[in-house]
């Protein structure tokens, strides 16, 4: 099994990239969010991290072995959740993730309906399917954005970490992911020395009020 690949970015087209290994090229498939902006690396050295499966054609009556590429362990990871989704297969879910996969699953994790059914192959009866199946699983998955200073400077993987338990203990306690959200960031710019998500929790209220 390949589960990551490093090489040269040769080209990018219609959910397809060709990434050059030596002396082999191998197409790796990827998800649509990420055409655009690996069209801006073309030329680069770049690793993927892989699913390799086998395609059913003609039926099934024979197998073509495929690699889908993901820029990070953690987006393989959700796409591996997204697809045990009833009837979503590999192509069909790579077709619809057309915006960047932490998005989704923040949309999946405040229930937010209208953002996946703008997606292609979703639509409200899906929608509701895979919020059904997956809201309570993909909040380690949500792309948190704020740093601190609100300066778009990212947070570091442990800030990121205290972030999202912190959200997921305020959601717990009914807040609605969106308000939770800004409240823990809002918290984490006042104390951005906070060691634990109960620190950014009780800091939260503290904002609330």
């Amino acid at each position: 099994m390949i589960s990551r690949i490093e090489g040269e970015l040769i080209r990018v087209d219609n959910g397809r990239a060709e990434l050059r290994v030596g002396a082999l090229v191998y197409e790796l498939l990827i998800p649509a969010c990420d055409t655009p902006r690996l069209s801006r690396h073309v030329g680069e050295t770049l690793t993927f991290h892989t699913l390799h499966y086998l395609e059913g054609q003609g039926q099934g009556t024979s197998f073509l072995p495929r690699l889908i590429g993901f820029r990070t362990p953690e987006d393989r990871a959700f796409f591996e959740l997204f697809t045990t989704v009833r009837g979503f297969g590999n192509r069909k879910a790579l077709r619809a993730l057309e915006l960047p996969l932490g998005e989704v699953a923040g949309a999946i994790a405040s229930r937010d309906t209208s953002i996946l059914t703008s997606l292609p192959e979703i639509g409200k009866r899906t929608a509701e399917t895979i919020i059904a199946e997956l809201a309570g699983k993909v909040d380690r998955f949500v792309e948190v954005k704020s740093s601190p200073g609100g300066d778009g400077t990212p947070l570091s993987p442990a800030q990121t970490d205290l972030v999202r338990d912190a959200i997921a203990v305020m959601v717990q306690l009914g807040e609605s992911r969106s308000q939770a959200q800004q409240l823990i960031e809002r918290a984490l710019a006042v104390d951005p020395e906070a060691a634990s998500a109960d620190q950014l929790v009780a800091g939260a209220f503290r904002l609330k009020g």
